[in-house]
């Protein structure tokens, strides 16, 4: 049996957006799937309020390396090997997520920010083909108008030893996305190799650095085929990316944009759009999709 488990780091201001989130995981997947949710030793008191059979609360810091030290008083971590630069939030984030996709037993991890919903059923199934897992890879996106995107390529293909590339580059940015574990522990390894250093130092001590960057770039760039043989454009996701809170005219036409092989959306969180709005347009979501016979599970899309 192919194994499925949702990971998502989040934190207490996102604390209502990832319990629907939550919700929705439980509704919409096989009684096999889990929901590990990894939140800051702070929040873990709150967020235990989700705890469940299919569903566990991970303190960060048990994924951190021990030489990864927050600094008191003040909201820093320093590597004590490394200490300068301090290590950046954002990329503490990424080294957390990191952490625990290469320590999954599943053959599939499914990464997932706070502020998405699944809309409809999934499985494994969704994700693995032939044994692959879905590769998102959008050809030809990144150029010199995402300068900060151009940073994340050259960054990955540093730290992976790979000569530099012109662009354009492919975009590998999506949620949720669908990760190998496997492949996560290999690519990790190689980071190892290639900077003489563990990973999480070698990645930590980056200024800027895209952990989903770093995996298309080690797929495409490293293994190849048979690996990205299942590659598409199709994220799976309808998104509302705007910073501005969803009113309902904006709502009807997010709904009606959804497409029958969506299984998630995105609010964008920093869209500030009210928890009832939000509430009401996911939930239109989901009837839009049975109203137009959506498929509900194994749902794979076309290349």
């Amino acid at each position: 049996m192919v194994r499925l488990a949702v990971i998502t780091k989040s934190f207490a201001p996102d604390f209502e957006l990832c319990a629907a989130l939550n919700r929705s995981v439980l509704e919409n997947s096989p009684h096999t799937v889990e929901h590990r949710i990894i939140v800051p030793r702070s929040d873990v008191e709150l967020f235990s309020r989700l705890e469940g059979a299919r569903t566990h609360i991970c303190c960060e810091a048990e994924l951190l390396p021990r030489m990864f030290v927050r600094l008191p008083f003040v909201n820093v971590t320093i590597n004590v090997a490394r200490p300068f630069p301090p290590i950046r939030g954002w990329i503490q984030q990424q080294v957390v997520k990191l952490a625990a996709i290469a320590a999954a037993k599943e053959d599939v991890l499914l990464v997932v920010d706070s502020d998405a919903e699944f809309v409809q059923q999934f499985t494994a199934e969704t994700f693995i083909r032939d044994g692959i897992v879905r590769f998102f890879r959008n050809p030809d996106q990144i150029d010199k108008r995402l300068p900060r995107h151009m940073t994340w390529h050259r960054v990955a293909r540093e730290l992976l030893g790979l000569p530099p590339a012109e662009p354009p580059y492919p975009d590998y940015i999506s949620s949720p996305l669908a990760w190998d574990p496997d492949i996560v522990r290999r690519m990790l390894a190689r980071v190892a190799v290639t900077t003489g250093q563990p990973w999480a130092t070698a990645i930590a001590r980056q200024l800027d650095f895209s952990e989903c960057v770093l995996y298309g770039v080690f797929v495409d760039g490293v293994l190849g085929a048979p690996a990205n043989s299942f590659a598409s454009t199709d994220s799976l996701c309808s998104v509302y990316w705007e910073q501005t809170p969803l009113n309902p005219d904006r709502a009807i036409e997010f709904v009606r944009s959804v497409r029958p092989t969506d299984v998630a959306a995105v609010i964008q969180s920093k869209s500030l759009t009210p928890l009832a709005v939000r509430k009401a347009t996911f939930t239109a979501l989901r009837n839009a999709l049975r109203t137009n016979g959506g498929p509900r599970s194994g749902i794979v899309a076309s290349d």
